[in-house]
């Protein structure tokens, strides 16, 4: 398997690379992380079964589309690719370093550049990917309000329906979360769309983000869930509200965003995320 990761890679950056030196990493709760070296080079390689190579190929393109706007850093992609039993993704080693003030401050100021770009005029992305495990329809629409009710919270909840975790009547919760943004009208911007603590890390550089689940949405959906799990610090919302301030309604809509992220959860972890999907859902929708 590393001998023909070593080919590709050898292949892509058109150098004879021989792996010296291999280390596992603590990586998140979906693929295999390992830290590969030689002739002074060194990668980062995600690993997975081999079923899994349209993740990781969604994943290079995301990361690829971040890069173009040329707000935010991302690894840099190397190669995506298949052993006889494995996927793979080689990016670019980045060592970490512990986060700062100022580190956080630049990430604000850099996401609401990137935000700030309203290439598109409409909301969806050219294929659909994953946030997750969970695929994420992207097909593109001109009305928000529609996209966000059905390909988000729609979508979500009729995967948990079809596991017998049925939340309410879905129809209904699409219809009533569509007359909540009914009158919100944002501009279509590049987002993350997967945009947490864990996703983040910072360099000697400056920030940099990784696992985008990316399409053109609402701003304010990425902004949302920075708050959910683990809220970035206060440096991070000063910095992107002086560049980019957030609409009026914002704390009203942030809520109704961040559910189709619980209910993504639930999807996949069940236990406490239903109870609070559905504690969210008695809040929105009553």
């Amino acid at each position: 398997m590393w001998q023909s990761i070593a080919e590709q890679i050898s292949t892509e950056l058109d150098i004879d690379f021989q792996i010296t030196d291999k280390a596992s990493l603590n990586g998140g709760s979906v693929n295999l992380a390992w830290h590969i070296q030689g002739q002074g080079r060194q990668f980062f390689v995600k690993l997975n079964q081999r079923e899994r190579l349209e993740q990781f190929e969604n994943e290079q393109w995301s990361l690829q589309k971040l890069a173009q706007q040329g707000a935010i850093r991302v690894p840099e992609v190397i190669c995506v690719g298949q052993t006889l039993d494995k996927a793979f993704l080689v990016l670019e080693f980045l060592p970490l370093q512990m986060e700062t003030e100022q580190g956080w401050q630049q990430l604000g100021e850099q996401l609401a550049a990137l935000h700030a770009r309203h290439e598109q005029a409409m909301f969806g992305f050219d294929w659909d990917n994953f946030i997750g495990l969970t695929v994420q329809p992207n097909q593109w629409q001109s009305n928000w309000s529609s996209f966000f009710s059905e390909q988000r919270l729609g979508w979500q909840l009729q995967l948990l329906a079809e596991q017998g975790f049925g939340v309410g009547n879905i129809d209904k919760m699409v219809e009533q979360s569509r007359q909540l943004l009914a009158h919100h009208k944002p501009l279509p911007s590049l987002l993350h769309g997967d945009l947490w603590r864990g996703n983040v890390g910072f360099t000697a550089e400056g920030p940099v983000v990784f696992d985008p689940a990316c399409y053109f949405g609402d701003r304010e959906a990425d902004v949302a869930f920075t708050g959910l799990f683990a809220r970035f610090p206060e440096a991070f919302y000063q910095s992107y509200q002086a560049v980019y301030p957030l609409h009026e309604g914002y704390q009203q809509r942030k809520s109704l965003y961040n559910l189709y992220h619980v209910l993504n959860h639930a999807n996949q972890f069940r236990g406490s995320y239903l109870l609070q999907a559905q504690e969210l859902i008695k809040q929105l929708f009553h």
